[in-house]
């Protein structure tokens, strides 16, 4: 590690101290937030931009990228079917159940009228400058039953030369500018945090460094005035963290805890990388992670703003079980990026394509053959005859943090007993996908543990 690696990790450690997570050695639980988050399992963020209506492909970094280059004309701005309401109907039907919206992204036009961020709806000759796309966003989420959330972009601000938090320039000069962003930035935060009533999660894309390393102080304005929002995150805490890869999967194991209150540290070596992967089961604070991945993400394409002709790129559904099964079957929470047209309409292929996975997952999780919980070592289940499985369920009353280390399950058939699966993390939900198997009995194993176990759920499909 180099003398500035070193001082920012100093840093980082020293000023984790203004909101630490809950710290506890040896079995740590989830907050209130933290716990809603997991079991939610699947969510949404809706990508929107101005760099939706210019029929370019969306490009992040290079002398083309949407980082550097402002969008010379923000009144191409013009959704004149805005529907958040089929947005949400749309993931309502796949059983998502929160969703967030980018209330600003890379070119740092604010989708809502701001009071502090002059480049916003307000400027629009759409709707003569009333609209209010968070509002509309919001409201749709409680109109349908879906909790509402919102993403902030600030590391990067094309309009006002901003990248990796740090505005262009040099001197007095660009140190007045600096200021004058960050308050900007503190200012945005609070006006999202009280004008929308409670919100589920807020998300700092790539984290929200901290105010020390000169980035705008956000923590404690969201904890003032949302303190039951999941906070995703900073360089002071996180309460979830990136699971490693844009896939929409995790590897397994993957636990609920980390040895750290911030999950970003600014180190991007393989071996960080697997710690996001996987946690730590020994961590002593409570950290579920996120896996992540745009709907139009199939076939070498990875998009997460719409682009036209990229329907082909929408994934298969034998494709997005995949992700179900090695993202909420790993431990994880599952968000899928959606991508409204300059319409401000989902396109009908990502509508239906989203229809089709909840049918999946209904026609697969919905009627189990067998179901039971048990505190202790043991959880059995018998049938009245031989029954053909294919997916077992197992979850952990997590309320009471991760307690199992190892476990096994066992089938009864024919006179005898088979081990048919293993493993080691459970917490809120492991799936095991068998190849069709028959047997008489079930029988799950805790074969080590920190303490006595809660198991909410063993149950058979």
């Amino acid at each position: 590690m180099n003398f500035r690696g070193l001082i920012l990790t100093l840093t980082i450690i020293f000023f984790t101290k203004a909101y630490p997570q809950k710290k506890n050695p040896t079995n740590p639980i989830p907050n209130k937030a933290q716990l809603a988050w997991q079991k939610a399992e699947l969510g949404a963020i809706f990508h929107y931009d101005l760099h939706v209506f210019d029929n370019k492909i969306y490009r992040q970094t290079g002398t083309t990228g949407n980082r550097i280059n402002p969008i010379a004309n923000h009144q191409i701005f013009n959704p004149k079917h805005l529907d958040t309401d089929q947005w949400i109907k749309a993931i309502k039907k796949a059983g998502f159940k929160f969703a967030l919206l980018t209330a600003t992204h890379e070119t740092g036009f604010a989708l809502y009228p701001s009071d502090v961020n002059p480049y916003n709806v307000k400027t629009l000759k759409w709707k003569d400058g009333k609209g209010d796309i968070v509002q509309d966003f919001v409201n749709s989420c409680r109109k349908y039953g879906i909790q509402p959330g919102i993403y902030v972009g600030i590391r990067w601000n094309s309009f006002f030369g901003v990248h990796d938090f740090k505005v262009n320039g040099t001197g007095e000069f660009q140190k007045k500018r600096q200021a004058y962003y960050n308050q900007m930035v503190e200012g945005m935060v609070k006006e999202l945090c009280t004008r929308y009533g409670p919100l589920f999660e807020i998300w700092f894309d790539g984290g929200a460094s901290h105010p020390d390393l000169g980035a705008p102080d956000v923590l404690p304005i969201v904890k003032k005035y949302q303190p039951d929002c999941l906070f995703y995150h900073n360089n002071q805490l996180a309460e979830a963290r990136w699971g490693g890869s844009e896939s929409g999967t995790v590897p397994y194991p993957c636990w609920a805890t980390f040895p750290n209150p911030y999950s970003h540290s600014g180190d991007t070596n393989a071996g960080h990388i697997n710690l996001l992967k996987h946690g730590d089961p020994k961590g002593k604070y409570w950290m579920p992670a996120m896996s992540d991945a745009p709907l139009r993400g199939y076939n070498g394409r990875h998009e997460w703003f719409w682009e036209p002709g990229d329907e082909e790129h929408i994934f298969p559904v034998e494709d997005l079980m995949h992700m179900y099964y090695n993202s909420v079957g790993h431990n994880s929470t599952l968000i899928m990026g959606l991508t409204p047209d300059p319409q401000g309409l989902l396109p009908q292929a990502d509508v239906k394509r989203l229809e089709e996975w909840g049918e999946a997952i209904k026609k697969t999780f919905s009627t189990p053959i067998g179901s039971t919980n048990a505190n202790g070592d043991q959880a059995l289940l018998s049938f009245d005859e031989p029954k053909t499985i294919k997916n077992i369920i197992i979850q952990e009353d997590i309320s009471k943090g991760q307690r199992v280390r190892a476990y096994s399950i066992h089938g009864f058939s024919k006179g005898e007993w088979k081990k048919i699966a293993k493993g080691e993390s459970i917490g809120h939900k492991r799936i095991h996908q068998l190849n069709p198997i028959e047997v008489e009995e079930l029988k799950l194993v805790i074969d080590r543990k920190i303490l006595p176990p809660i198991i909410k759920l063993f149950s058979v499909y």
